[in-house]
């Protein structure tokens, strides 16, 4: 059991990101106790402080100095990469989230790739190129009949990646690269492995890790895993054919291995650490490091939660992960992403009123994310791609998704498009005698 006794509303913290995600980790840290101020936020979550920027560290300080705040959580990739953990390192203000050479684990695709390899992580064969090479990363796809990941060596909101089937897929993405970024950048080339995806996130002090239950996201945009990638059209935890087996398959081959190069390396690692694993017939596979929650993972693994996330977070910076348990509520969470039409293309129309945000049930909860105040008190408006993420509870996986597609028919906004199929693939036929 934990040691620490964190009740009532005398914690203050910031939370740090905009979106759904922070939305969901704003209303778990509330459920346990915590007064929270989330910078900037967005219009639909209480608390929000839209005048200061997730990366405007001095206004940060400022901030919480003048709140008496002493805990930053850190939401989203951009302020870990932009170094919020090194920018309050010498103050009284603690951070949960790793220093940015840490949290290049997910900054940067070649150098997690190199991590991997030097720590004996099970993952799969890659190549890197820098953009004046990409001839060669040309004749690397060819080489592999185009069966090849390609994905992009920096941050790119969870759509820098392009899983390719033939050599002119391959040959696209290398083209689109190319035209959307400027100057010298990096490709990393990965073979292309089959199995189903799973999301595990924990948090760690980098030597113990808890982990939160896992779940399955659904990037596609279309049913059947077809379309474009996106940042996620939906999530559902637990998930039912991860079995024992699998997780300590994983555990082995992934996690061990992880937490024993954390150690070696030149840095701390203090945060939430997310592996993006792929259960392959030659066992499970490390696809990527995250060192935030996942979105949408986040907007069902919270809720999940039983344990509060606030002892949780305060144990990992206190070095007692060790002594602490973690408490899963039963059943299934499925989130729904509310999606604005033509999303994930660079451009689509957004400013529509949103309404049937409060018309749930109990087992229900919507997280918002792109959204705007309107003219009206109280009016939300469409402000993104992803606008918001419907979250119901059942007592099992079909009764949560009946639910959740039930609900979702409550929230109308004009172009609204929600992926049919979230938590209805067929459950994959995985051998676990080996592992």
């Amino acid at each position: 059991m934990l040691s620490h006794n964190v009740s009532g509303n005398t914690k203050q913290l910031v939370l740090l990101g905009a979106g759904a995600r922070e939305h969901a980790l704003a209303t778990k840290l509330r459920q346990d106790g915590a007064t929270v101020h989330v910078l900037p936020g967005n219009a639909g979550i209480p608390g929000s402080v839209p005048a200061i920027s997730a990366t405007d560290f001095a206004a940060i300080k400022a901030f919480c100095e003048a709140q008496q705040v002493k805990l930053i959580v850190v939401g989203p990739e951009a302020p870990l990469a932009a170094g919020v953990a090194d920018y309050f390192l010498d103050t009284d203000i603690r951070v949960f989230g790793p220093r940015r050479q840490a949290a290049t684990l997910e900054s940067s695709k070649v150098w997690s790739k190199d991590f991997m390899r030097r720590h004996g992580i099970a993952t799969a064969r890659a190549w890197s190129y820098r953009s004046d090479r990409l001839a060669e990363a040309q004749a690397k796809v060819e080489e592999l009949a185009g069966q090849v990941v390609v994905k992009y060596d920096g941050l790119a909101a969870g759509k820098g990646v392009y899983v390719c089937n033939s050599v002119a897929e391959a040959t696209a993405a290398l083209t689109e690269l190319r035209s959307l970024h400027e100057g010298w950048f990096s490709v990393l080339l990965e073979e292309k492995l089959t199995g189903p995806e799973v999301s595990l996130i924990g948090l760690t002090d980098g030597v113990e890790i808890r982990l939160l239950a896992p779940a399955q996201d659904h990037k596609q945009l279309l049913a059947n895993d077809e379309g474009p990638n996106t940042g996620g059209m939906g999530a559902y935890c637990p998930v039912p054919f991860l079995d024992d087996n699998w997780l300590a398959a994983i555990r082995r081959d992934i996690i061990d291995p992880t937490l024993r190069g954390l150690q070696t390396e030149p840095f701390d690692f203090v945060g939430f650490l997310y592996f993006g694993v792929m259960l392959t017939p030659d066992g499970p596979k490390l696809l990527e490091y995250n060192v935030r929650l996942g979105d949408p993972e986040a907007e069902v693994i919270l809720p999940a939660l039983e344990t509060s996330l606030l002892e949780l977070i305060t144990a990992t910076l206190d070095g007692n992960l060790a002594q602490t348990l973690v408490r899963q509520r039963p059943g299934a969470f499925v989130g729904l992403v509310l999606a604005s039409g033509g999303y994930p293309a660079a451009e689509f129309p957004t400013g529509f009123p949103i309404h049937g945000l409060s018309s749930q049930g109990a087992s229900t909860q919507v997280f918002v994310g792109g959204v705007k105040a309107g003219a009206h008190p109280g009016e939300l408006l469409t402000n993104g791609g992803r606008v918001a993420v419907l979250v119901s509870h059942g007592p099992d996986l079909p009764t949560a998704v009946q639910l959740a597609y039930a609900e979702v028919e409550l929230v109308y906004f004009q172009d609204k498009y929600v992926r049919p199929d979230i938590g209805q693939r067929p459950s994959p036929q995985l051998a676990t005698s080996a592992y």
